[in-house]
C-alpha cells in the first residue's frame, strides 16, 4: 500500500495524519516560543528606516503570494512610492554561492536566481533582491535603490525582519487545512497567529471575516514568439496543462473555468524541467503558469532540438484584483505608517498610471493552436 501524500493528510484527514499530530504539537510550542521571543525582545530584530511590508501566509504550498506581491508594488507606485520586492530565492544559486544579497536581473537566468524572483523582476517593473539574509537583501534595497518601502515576498516566518505591516493570504478553498503544525498538518504557525496580522485575505470569494481575491487571467502566450491567444481559441482542443507550484489543482480549475478540458500534469513546486520530459507531452497545445515558464524559457533557449518542443508551447499570465473593502483597509494602513516613516511620503513625480493590461490577443490567425 503507497504511503499517502501530504495533501491526503493534511486536507482529506487520513488516519495517518493523528500518529504525527505529538510532532505537529512540539513544532507549534516551537514556533510560538520563537515568535514571542522576538515580540519581546529576547531576540534581536533589525528595523529599518522604511516600513517593510511583508505578504505571507499560514500553510505551506502556494496560496497566490507572488501575483499579490505584483499587485501590491504596483499599488505602491501608485500612490507615488518606490518600492522593492526581497526574496529568498528558493533553490537559487546566488542565495548558496553568494554571501551577499543579489539584485535580480530581468534577463537573468532562473536557476541563479530563483523562478519567482525572476518573474517578479520582469512583471513588477522595481528592484527585486535575492539573498539568505533578508534584513541585509531589504538594506541594499534601500542603499542601492532608494526604496521607500520594502515589500517582502513570503518571509512571514522570518521574524529577525521586524516588519511594519504584514499581510497575510489564506487559501478560500482548503483554508488551514485540518489546523495542525507540520508534520500532522500544513501550518508553519499555530491557527492563532491568523488573528496577529494587520491585514486578511481570502484567495477567492470573501466572507464576513475576510475580504477576498479574484484571479483575472490574460491571454495565453507562446513562448518561442509572443504570440498572444484568449483561452477560447483552445477550447475544443486537446490541451495538456502543465503546473509545477504550490497548489496545481487551482491552476487547473483555473483552466476547467474558462471551458477547456485539461489533461491535467502535475509536477512539483519549483521543478527544473528537462527536455526530455517535454518532448513526452502529448501532441497539442501545452498551457503552462507563469512561473513554469521563466523555467521552460531558459531551458528551451539553450537545449539542442527545443525548437521542435517549443512549437506549442504556452503560458498564461494571471493578475489579481482584491476587493474594495481590503483596498480600502490597506490604504489606511499606509497612511498610518507615514507618521512613524517620514521617508514613506507619497512623491508625485513617482506616481505611475493604472495597471498595465495583461496580454490581449494577437497575431497570426487561432488555427496556429489546432492540434
Amino acid at each position: 500500500m503507497p504511503l499517502p501524500t501530504p495533501e491526503q493528510i493534511w486536507y482529506q484527514r487520513h488516519p495517518l495524519g493523528l500518529s504525527l499530530i505529538p510532532l505537529g504539537w512540539l513544532y507549534c510550542a516551537v514556533a510560538g516560543l520563537r515568535a514571542h521571543a522576538y515580540r519581546r525582545g529576547w531576540l534581536a530584530q533589525a528595523r529599518l528606516d522604511v516600513p517593510v511590508i511583508l505578504v505571507g501566509n499560514l500553510t505551506v504550498g502556494g496560496t497566490g503570494k507572488t501575483p499579490l506581491v505584483l499587485w501590491l508594488v504596483t499599488f505602491l507606485r501608485q500612490r507615488g512610492h518606490r518600492p522593492g520586492i526581497v526574496s529568498r530565492g528558493y533553490r537559487a544559486a546566488a542565495t548558496t554561492a553568494a554571501a551577499d544579497p543579489v539584485p535580480v536581473a530581468a534577463d537573468g537566468d532562473p536557476a541563479w536566481y530563483g523562478d519567482e524572483p525572476l518573474l517578479l523582476a520582469r512583471r513588477s517593473g522595481v528592484p527585486v533582491v535575492v539573498g539568505r539574509d533578508r534584513v541585509a537583501a531589504a538594506r541594499l534595497l534601500v542603499r542601492a535603490f532608494g526604496c521607500d518601502c520594502v515589500v517582502g515576498d513570503d518571509g512571514l516566518q522570518h521574524y529577525r525582519l521586524g516588519r511594519a505591516l504584514e499581510i497575510l493570504l489564506i487559501d478560500g478553498q482548503r483554508e488551514l487545512g485540518n489546523r495542525r503544525c507540520l508534520p500532522a498538518g500544513p501550518l508553519r504557525e499555530p491557527p492563532r497567529r491568523l488573528h496577529q496580522a494587520q491585514l486578511v485575505l481570502r484567495n477567492g470569494l470573501g466572507d464576513n471575516t475576510w475580504p477576498g481575491l479574484r484571479v483575472q487571467p490574460g491571454a495565453a502566450v507562446r513562448l518561442r514568439d509572443d504570440c498572444t491567444r484568449p483561452l477560447a481559441a483552445f477550447a475544443g482542443r486537446r490541451v495538456t496543462a502543465v503546473a509545477g507550484i504550490g497548489h496545481p489543482e487551482r491552476f487547473f480549475a483555473l483552466l476547467r473555468g474558462q471551458g477547456l478540458a485539461i489533461d491535467a500534469r502535475t509536477y512539483p513546486d519549483h521543478h527544473p524541467f528537462a527536455l526530455a520530459e517535454c518532448a513526452r507531452w502529448p501532441p497539442g497545445p501545452v498551457l503552462m503558469t507563469e512561473k513554469d515558464a521563466v523555467k521552460l524559457r531558459a531551458l528551451l533557449a539553450t537545449a539542442v532540438g527545443a525548437d521542435l518542443v517549443a512549437a506549442d508551447l504556452w503560458y498564461l499570465p494571471i493578475a489579481v484584483v482584491p476587493e474594495a473593502g481590503f483596498v480600502t483597509r490597506l490604504e489606511a494602513a499606509l497612511t498610518r505608517l507615514q507618521t512613524d516613516y517620514p521617508r514613506f511620503v507619497p512623491d508625485p513625480a513617482a506616481r505611475v498610471g493604472p495597471s498595465p493590461r495583461l496580454p490581449a490577443a494577437s497575431g497570426p490567425e487561432v488555427d496556429d493552436v489546432a492540434p
